[in-house]
């Protein structure tokens, strides 16, 4: 692979907002070039990281900064990571497993060394020369997203790496202002990483994890806004574009329950905000009825509308909740069922959208014990006192339908 042709000549592929340090001019054309988009969206975009001109600690401390001081420039490096930033990061063993040249911490090349994400950047520092510019963003993230079923080290490290690493090409691609429809699909697979990284750090174990999971929510968070503004910005009449009732619907899935803490606006207003193609579309339609089910409980067809419908990142997002409604429903049967008539696990298991075996293991995880009646099926005895809501980590199991699913 080589990568020391690539990429000088994106400034006349990407959509940019030119600055100068001394003489900023800002177009007045909302769609100019081939991406095109209304300057006052971009300077909403969450990610958008300001080229400094003083000594800012933080960028939490400029959340309420005017970003028209950002001095957007025009990247040349051909590389995945800018060769003095390479330099000075072997001279220091600042290496991730993955950029180490033959398991050496000193030592890299430019086909390993990715650019890390620098949360402070000034004027000063920042030169063309350390930017990527549109072609080998994407040929870095192609990279990236190559090493996540890596098997080699677990995947909280593999997630560590690529975590970083796409938060600096979102950087790059901010500082340049590059919104067009090649970074559209950037975006959307930035988004695939974090809704597949929410489903697997659930099954990793350790004191890092907690915290991993919640900075992982927190960009999907960030990158589903910036990619919603550029969708904005590219949009032509009512027209949306191809994976975008999908990616919009995952904002509903993350807000279906009022205190799980996502960041975003009340989806009541939320939805008032979409287009008339988008409230019509088939994903937006199953999104929203899953969230009339969920505050009905209406386990049962919320449950099998997932199985039926929905996509795999639909149902990495919704997994948590697929857990909650099924002990939710362990917990109606329990109290409401009458206790001379235990009730079949069979038709538990079909009503849970599960295998009869991980569902007696989840009477188990919530406290319940079973039983077997006369004719030898497994059946749940009902009214016991023991119930308790399972632990947070506790077993994933395996939603019936989900072999049709693909990543």
């Amino acid at each position: 692979m080589n990568r020391r042709n690539r990429g000088s000549s994106s400034s006349s592929s990407s959509s940019r907002v030119s600055n100068t340090y001394g003489n900023r001019q800002l177009s007045d054309n909302p769609r100019a070039g081939s991406g095109g988009g209304a300057i006052d969206s971009f300077r909403r975009r969450a990610d958008v990281v300001p080229v400094k001109r003083n000594n800012d600690k933080d960028e939490s401390d400029n959340k309420g900064e005017d970003l028209t001081d950002v001095s957007f420039i025009v990247g040349t490096c051909s590389s995945m990571c800018p060769e003095r930033e390479r330099v000075t990061r072997e001279r220091l063993r600042d290496l991730a497993v993955f950029e180490r040249l033959y398991g050496n911490p000193s030592k890299s090349s430019t086909d390993l060394a990715v650019k890390k994400f620098c949360r402070t950047l000034s004027a000063a520092d920042v030169q063309a020369s350390d930017v990527r510019p549109l072609p080998v963003l994407e040929e870095t993230l192609k990279y990236l997203l190559s090493l996540l079923d890596s098997r080699e080290h677990p995947f909280e490290v593999v997630h560590d790496f690529i975590f970083d690493r796409t938060r600096s090409i979102r950087q790059d691609l901010s500082i340049q202002n590059l919104a067009n429809e090649r970074v559209i699909y950037l975006y959307e697979e930035m988004v695939k990483f974090h809704v597949i990284s929410h489903k697997r750090l659930q099954s990793c174990s350790g004191t890092s994890i907690s915290p991993m999971h919640h900075l992982n929510m927190e960009q999907l968070a960030k990158t589903l806004t910036s990619l919603y503004n550029i969708y904005d910005a590219n949009r032509k009449s009512d027209s949306t574009h191809e994976n975008e009732a999908e990616f919009r619907s995952l904002y509903v899935l993350l807000h279906l329950n009022p205190s799980s803490g996502v960041m975003g606006e009340p989806l009541s207003l939320w939805f008032r905000k979409l287009t008339f193609a988008l409230v019509k579309s088939k994903e937006i339609c199953f999104v929203r009825n899953l969230l009339r089910f969920y505050r009905m409980g209406n386990y049962k067809n919320f449950l099998s509308r997932i199985a039926s419908e929905a996509t795999y990142l639909q149902y990495c997002i919704s997994e948590p909740h697929i857990r909650e409604m099924r002990s939710v429903a362990v917990q109606y049967i329990n109290s409401v069922c009458y206790k001379l008539q235990p009730y079949s696990l069979l038709r538990l298991s079909q009503n849970l959208m599960m295998k009869e075996l991980d569902v007696e293991s989840l009477c188990h995880d919530c406290g319940l014990e079973t039983c077997t009646d006369s004719d030898g099926f497994t059946v749940l005895t009902t009214k016991q006192s023991t119930f308790r809501s399972p632990e947070d980590k506790f077993k994933v199991y395996d939603l019936i339908g989900i072999e049709r699913m693909k990543r």
